[in-house]
C-alpha cells in the first residue's frame, strides 16, 4: 500500500508543480497586476479597481466584445447545424461511410494557422478572380477588405475547420440510439422530420450540450484564425478580445490594464458556459 501511495505521489506531484508554475501562478500574478499600473516593465503602484472601470469605458474594448460575441454566437449556431446534418448523413447506410468519416475529420487535424493562410489566399486572390471571370459582382471583391463583411470570412473559416470535431461527437451520439426506435417509428408512419425531432434530437441532446458549450467557449477565445486571416482588420473590425489583450498587454504597454480585461473576460466565459449548461441540460432526456 505504501509503495502504491509513493508511486501515486511521484506521478501526481511533478504534474501538479508543472501545472501550478505554468498555469496557476501566472493566472494569480495576472490578477494581482490587474490592480496596479504595471506596464510589463519597471516599477508599479496600486490603482485599485481603476483598470476594471476603464475597460467598461473603453470603446475599443467594447467594440472587441461586440465583434467577439457576434462571431462566436453565429459560428456556434452554424457549426452545430452543419455538424448534425453531416453526422446524420454519415450515419446512414451508404457506401464508403468509413472513408467519408475520415475525410470529414481531416480539417480538424490541420493547423488553424495553416488553414487560415490558405483561406486568406482564397478570399484575396482565388475567389475575386473567379468572380471577375464569371461576372459575379459579389465574388469580385476581397471580403476581408470590407469592414462590414470581413467577419463573415472569419466565420466561414472557423466553421469549416471546427465542424469535424462536432461531427465526431454527434456520430458518437447517434451510435447510442437503438435502431428499433426508428423501426417502430416507421411502422407508425412517422416522417424523417418527425423522427428527427421526436427520437434523434432528444437522444443526442447531451452531445448537443457538449458541442454548444465547447464550441462557444473556443470561439469566444478566437485568436489564431483572426491574427492570420485579418490581423484584426480592416481597422479594428475583426479584433477579438483575445487579440486586443495580446496587443495591448504585450505590444502596447498596457499589461495591467489588459490583465484586468482578461479577468473580466474569464468571468464572462465562465458565466456564459454555466448558463448554457443550465439551460441546455433541462432539454436532455432523463
Amino acid at each position: 500500500m505504501k509503495t502504491k501511495n509513493r508511486t501515486y505521489l511521484l506521478m501526481v506531484i511533478p504534474a501538479f508543480l508543472i501545472f501550478f508554475v505554468f498555469h496557476t501562478f501566472p493566472a494569480i500574478q495576472g490578477i494581482f497586476y490587474s490592480f496596479t499600473d504595471y506596464k510589463g516593465y519597471g516599477s508599479w503602484d496600486f490603482v485599485g479597481i481603476k483598470n476594471y472601470i476603464n475597460v467598461f469605458l473603453d470603446e475599443r474594448a467594447l467594440g472587441a466584445y461586440g465583434f467577439t460575441f457576434k462571431f462566436a454566437i453565429t459560428a456556434t449556431i452554424i457549426v452545430n447545424i452543419i455538424s448534425v446534418l453531416i453526422a446524420i448523413g454519415l450515419n446512414a447506410n451508404i457506401k464508403f461511410r468509413k472513408t467519408l468519416r475520415a475525410t470529414y475529420f481531416l480539417p480538424f487535424i490541420l493547423s488553424m494557422l495553416i488553414v487560415s493562410y490558405i483561406f486568406k489566399f482564397i478570399f484575396t486572390n482565388f475567389l475575386p478572380e473567379i468572380g471577375q471571370s464569371l461576372g459575379i459582382e459579389a465574388l469580385s471583391t476581397n471580403i476581408l477588405g470590407s469592414p462590414e463583411h470581413a467577419w463573415i470570412g472569419v466565420v466561414i473559416l472557423t466553421v469549416w475547420q471546427s465542424a469535424a470535431f462536432n461531427t465526431l461527437l454527434y456520430l458518437a451520439g447517434l451510435a447510442t440510439i437503438d435502431n428499433e426506435l426508428y423501426e417502430a417509428a416507421n411502422i407508425d408512419g412517422a416522417g424523417s422530420w418527425s423522427k428527427f425531432w421526436k427520437i434523434t434530437f432528444p437522444l443526442i441532446a447531451p452531445f448537443f450540450t457538449i458541442n454548444m458549450v465547447v464550441a462557444m467557449k473556443n470561439f469566444l477565445m478566437a485568436f489564431d484564425q483572426i491574427i492570420a486571416l485579418t490581423e484584426g482588420g480592416p481597422g479594428t473590425a475583426t479584433e477579438s478580445i483575445s487579440l486586443l489583450i495580446y496587443r495591448g498587454g504585450f505590444e502596447g504597454g498596457q499589461f495591467a490594464y489588459q490583465s484586468a480585461n482578461a479577468v473580466i473576460y474569464f468571468v464572462v466565459i465562465v458565466a456564459i458556459s454555466l448558463i448554457q449548461l443550465r439551460v441546455l441540460e433541462r432539454r436532455e432526456v432523463k
